[in-house]
């Protein structure tokens, strides 16, 4: 798949919730950087393992209301999505709203690097 075509599934696969289904479209050796470390947790997640335990700690640290995605954004090898979650935080019972845009960049038709950009503050 080119880069466009596998924006496209995964905006779709995002869309139906199904981000495990996504897990396909990316390298083994496929890095996600977050815009600041998870609370335990390092910035950068490399290998699919460990974008698969920063996912499963989201969801077991998260109930998520609702979420929109926009995009995808296509550049070369490079698109962005938007992602806006209704989220409550299980510890605390904080309910807020996030936004953040995440790049990707593809290279032999996987995404081998995704980058989180949101406040962090």
């Amino acid at each position: 798949m080119n880069t466009k075509e596998i924006a496209d599934r995964l905006v779709a696969l995002c869309k139906d919730g199904n981000f495990e289904g996504a897990q396909v479209l990316y390298a083994p050796e496929a890095v996600s950087v977050e815009a600041s470390a998870p609370p335990g947790q390092a910035r950068e997640a490399v290998g699919l393992a460990a974008i698969r335990a920063k996912g499963e700690w989201w969801t077991s640290n998260h109930e998520v209301h609702a979420m929109q995605v926009a995009g995808p954004w296509p550049h070369d090898d490079r698109f962005i999505v938007g992602f806006r979650f209704d989220v409550t935080m299980k510890a605390t019972g904080h309910r807020f709203t996030m936004e953040e845009m995440a790049l990707y960049t593809v290279k032999d038709g996987k995404i081998v690097r995704e980058e989180f950009f949101y406040d962090a503050g």
